[in-house]
C-alpha cells in the first residue's frame, strides 16, 4: 500500500482513544432494607400497599383525588421560574452539542479584501490597489477521536442538564403537594382547636356559675381559665403555620403573595392512595433523576479522559483555497486572476514539560472523584427509599394507635361528663378527661397528616413519573 492510500485509509477510519463509557451496574439487592425485604414490603398494611413493578404515573398527585390540587399543580408547573431556568439551561446545553458536532465537518469560509497602498511623500512610488475574493476550506480529521470525545462530553453534559431539570420538576411538584397538605392540615388543626376552645369556654362558664352558688372552689375556676388561655395561645402558632404554607405554595408558583392566594385545601378532599406503585431496587437507578444526573456527569468525566488522551497524539489539518486577486476591480473575476492553494499541516507533541500527561492524569482523577460521588448518590437514594418504606409502616401503626386512643378518650369523656353532672366527680377530673380527648383528637389528626405527607415523600424518593411528564419530555 503506497503512502497516499495509507493516509486516505487513516483519514477515513481513524481511532478513538480513551475509555468507552459503560453505565455502572445497578445494585444487586433484594430490597431496600435488610430487615424489610420485598416480601415483607408487599404485605398489605392497614391503609396502603406497595406494589412493585408498577409504573408511577406522570401526574402522581392525581392519586390523592383532589381536583383543586390538580389545578394548582398545573399553575405551579406552568409558572415556576426555577423550572423555566432549567429548561433554558437544557436548551443551552443542547446547542453546545450542535456546536461541538460542527468540528466533525469541513469548515468553509468566504473572504473578501480590498486595500490601497502608497507613500506619504511623492518619491516616485506609485499608488496601487489590490482586491481579493474567494472561498477557503479547512478540515481537521478526527484521527484519534478528539472531536468525537468532545461531542460525547457535550452530549453527556446536556443529559445532565435534562436530568437536573427532571429533578427540579420532581422537587417542585413534591413540594407543591406537600404545601397543599400543610394548608389543609393547618386549617383542620385550627378548626379542631377552635372546637376545643369552645368546650373550654363552656367548662369555664359552668365553673363560674357553680362558684357563684358556692358549689365550686376558686381553684377550679382558675384551672378552667388556665386551660382556656393555654388553648387560645396555640391559635397564633397555627395561624402562622397556615400563612407560611400559603406563602410557600405561592412562591413555588412564582407568584407574589399579594397577587395570588392558593385554594383553601381541606383534609377531607385528599384521598389516601391505597396502592402505591414502586420500582424494584435494580430499576431505581434508571428512575431517580438525581442518580441519572450523577451518571451523566460520570460520562462527561469519562469523555474528558479521552479528550486528554487524544491530546497526546498528532493532529492533522488540511486546507484548500480558491482566490480571485487583482490590482483592479475590473479584472477581479477574470480567469487570469484565479489562484488556488492546497496544503496540510501535521502537529505532533514532543515535549511539553509533562503537562499533557498531567492533564490526562488529572482527568482520570476527576473521573475517580465523580465515580465516588455517583456511588454516594445511589447510597443516599436507597437510604431515602428505605426511610420512606419504614415511615409508611410506622404511619399505619401510628394511625391504628391514635384511633384507638381517640375512642378510649371519647368514651372516658362521656362518662366524666355524666358523672360530673350528678356531682360524683370533680371539675378537675372532667378537665383532665377533656384534655385527654383534645390531645387524642390532635394526635389522630397529626397521624393522618403524617400519613399523607409520607405518601408524598414516597413518590418523590421513588423518582416520580417525570419521564412521561410533558414539562420534561422535550
Amino acid at each position: 500500500m503506497n503512502r497516499a492510500a495509507f493516509l486516505s485509509l487513516l483519514l477515513l477510519t481513524g481511532c478513538t482513544v480513551g475509555p468507552d463509557f459503560t453505565p455502572p451496574a445497578a445494585p444487586d439487592l433484594p430490597g431496600y432494607d435488610a430487615a424489610h425485604l420485598p416480601k415483607g414490603e408487599q404485605v398489605a398494611q392497614q391503609d396502603q400497599k406497595v406494589n412493585y413493578g408498577q409504573a408511577i404515573p406522570a401526574a402522581w398527585w392525581q392519586l390523592f383525588q383532589s381536583p383543586s390540587l390538580e389545578q394548582t399543580l398545573s399553575q405551579v408547573v406552568a409558572n415556576n421560574n426555577t423550572l423555566a431556568a432549567a429548561k433554558a439551561s437544557l436548551a443551552q446545553a443542547q446547542q453546545a452539542v450542535l456546536a461541538a458536532q460542527g468540528g466533525l465537518y469541513p469548515q468553509i469560509d468566504l473572504a473578501a479584501s480590498a486595500s490601497r497602498n502608497g507613500a506619504f511623500r511623492s518619491n516616485g512610488t506609485p499608488t496601487t490597489s489590490s482586491y481579493g475574493f474567494g472561498p477557503s476550506l479547512s478540515y481537521t480529521p478526527d484521527l484519534f477521536g478528539l472531536t468525537e470525545r468532545t461531542v460525547e462530553q457535550a452530549q453527556a453534559q446536556a443529559d445532565n442538564q435534562r436530568y437536573q431539570m427532571a429533578a427540579a420538576y420532581l422537587t417542585l411538584t413534591g413540594g407543591a403537594v406537600a404545601q397543599a397538605i400543610n394548608i389543609a392540615a393547618a386549617r383542620q388543626q385550627l378548626a379542631t382547636l377552635e372546637e376545643i376552645i369552645a368546650s373550654d369556654e363552656k367548662n369555664l362558664d359552668l365553673v363560674r356559675r357553680k362558684f357563684a352558688l358556692g358549689k365550686a372552689a376558686r381553684t377550679d375556676e382558675l384551672t378552667a381559665e388556665s386551660q382556656l388561655m393555654g388553648d387560645r395561645a396555640q391559635l397564633s402558632t397555627l395561624r402562622q403555620q397556615l400563612s407560611v404554607a400559603r406563602h410557600a405554595l405561592t412562591v413555588l408558583a412564582s407568584r407574589m403573595p399579594a397577587e395570588w392566594l392558593p385554594p383553601d385545601f381541606a383534609m377531607n378532599e385528599f384521598t389516601l392512595p391505597r396502592d402505591l406503585p414502586a420500582v424494584v431496587p435494580a430499576e431505581l437507578v434508571r428512575q431517580r433523576p438525581d442518580i441519572l444526573a450523577a451518571e451523566a456527569q460520570l460520562h462527561a468525566a469519562s469523555a474528558a479522559v479521552g479528550i486528554a488522551t487524544a491530546g497526546l497524539y498528532p493532529s492533522l489539518t488540511l486546507s484548500a483555497g480558491l482566490t480571485q486577486q487583482s490590482l483592479s476591480a475590473d479584472n477581479l473575476f477574470h480567469a487570469s486572476s484565479s489562484l488556488w492553494s492546497l496544503g496540510g499541516s501535521l502537529t505532533a507533541p514532543i515535549f511539553h514539560g509533562g503537562a499533557l500527561q498531567a492533564q490526562k492524569q488529572e482527568a482520570i482523577d476527576a473521573f475517580d472523584a465523580q465515580f465516588a460521588t455517583y456511588r454516594q448518590t445511589v447510597v443516599v437514594a436507597f437510604g431515602q427509599v428505605a426511610d420512606a418504606l419504614r415511615a409508611l409502616d410506622h404511619d399505619a401503626e401510628f394511625i391504628a394507635n391514635a384511633q384507638q386512643s381517640l375512642r378510649v378518650a371519647e368514651t372516658s369523656l362521656k362518662f366524666q361528663r355524666a358523672s360530673y353532672a350528678v356531682g360524683k366527680t370533680s371539675l378537675l377530673d372532667l378537665i383532665v378527661a377533656e384534655r385527654a380527648f383534645a390531645q387524642a383528637r390532635m394526635s389522630f389528626l397529626s397521624a393522618q397528616i403524617q400519613q399523607l405527607q409520607d405518601s408524598v415523600q414516597f413518590f418523590v424518593v421513588m423518582g416520580g413519573g417525570w419521564r412521561e411528564a410533558a414539562a420534561v419530555s422535550h
